[in-house]
């Protein structure tokens, strides 16, 4: 192992993906599994997501999930990747990350995105529309001034004043300028458009501003990585988030997981062809050889201090394997 590679922290998101035949519960219990699992191979951190209204993920309540992971670990650093900001309101999400840290100390991190609801149904139960996502910053001001008690409204979030919370920033779009005016850490993805990860990269460290949260810029790089013994066992991790991936782009909603094998036997158009056999290419997936070689690369080429592993599949065992082989390989 490359010493690159060595001085990297690496972290689980896990997105609570649920399954063909198999229910809502299951997969937000396979969630906190998870996590103890990973906690016992040394990943760095674990943390959960938001969706809403979405067939294909249980994980709608982060920070209700990450209560229940953080309950069940010791060690593992536990939070969110992220909360929706523009969802919510800025104190509401102080006083719940106020009272997970109260209940795990030194533990929790705060990851922050501005999507809001996917569909305009989603947007109306939410009481959102689209443009409430342009004040990410003013929230993310508002949010962070709960925890340093500077609100002008008098107001002080209990138990969250004078709490240390790690935020970090979900960059997508105007995140990374974002994060780089706040001086926070920055979470960016994907791996399958390296050009444009890379200049967001470049443009946060430029831009990065020092602030009470962090000394200098901070990246971790999220992203899908399958670890096998063979490539082609790694490939077929890969099938079924593809396949959900390409029915989203072609029916407008995104399903539970299909089993590998059905995705390899189902006859698609050549617009499902295509996106699924673009959902494919372009993650890191191969023999641990394999990844390491380009783990290396890619750490040296950003320098990238965290890689966020955002792996799903519908195969568990599988998936537990994959991070036990990426856990020996950068050990």
């Amino acid at each position: 192992m490359s010493s690159v590679t060595a001085q990297a922290r690496f972290s689980v998101l896990d997105r609570s993906r649920t399954r063909e035949g198999h229910s809502n519960g299951e997969a937000l219990r396979d969630t906190v599994a998870l996590a103890r699992e990973l906690e016992g191979l040394g990943y760095h951190r674990f943390w959960v997501s938001e969706h809403h209204g979405v067939p294909g993920v249980a994980g709608s309540a982060p920070t209700v999930l990450a209560a229940a992971v953080a309950s069940a670990t010791r060690t593992i650093r536990v939070g969110t990747g992220g909360v929706m900001l523009p969802n919510h309101q800025p104190l509401v999400v102080a006083e719940q990350f106020g009272v997970l840290e109260s209940l795990f100390p030194g533990r929790i991190d705060m990851g922050l995105g501005r999507s809001v609801g996917f569909t305009d149904g989603v947007r109306r139960a939410l009481g959102r529309d689209k443009d409430v996502a342009d004040d990410f910053a003013g929230q993310l001001d508002e949010l962070l001034g709960w925890f340093r008690g500077t609100s002008p409204t008098g107001v002080h979030a209990r138990p969250s004043e004078g709490l240390t919370v790690p935020p970090f920033v979900l960059a997508m779009g105007e995140g990374a300028a974002i994060a780089a005016r706040a001086g926070l850490p920055m979470v960016i993805g994907d791996l399958r458009n390296r050009p444009r990860m890379q200049h967001g990269i470049d443009h946060y460290r430029a831009n990065f501003r020092p602030s009470p949260w962090a000394a200098e810029p901070y990246v971790v790089i999220s992203g899908t990585v399958a670890v096998a013994a063979t490539p082609e066992e790694a490939r077929r991790l890969l099938i079924p988030e593809a396949w959900s991936m390409a029915y989203s782009r072609t029916h407008g909603t995104f399903p539970p997981l299909p089993p590998a094998e059905r995705v390899e036997a189902l006859t698609m158009t050549a617009k499902e062809r295509g996106f699924y056999e673009g959902g494919l290419t372009g993650h890191i997936a191969g023999t641990e050889e394999q990844v390491a070689d380009e783990l290396e690369i890619l750490l040296k080429e950003t320098g990238a201090q965290e890689i966020l592993v955002t792996t799903s599949t519908y195969d568990r065992r599988s998936l537990l394997d994959s991070y036990r082989r990426l856990a020996g390989i950068v050990k």
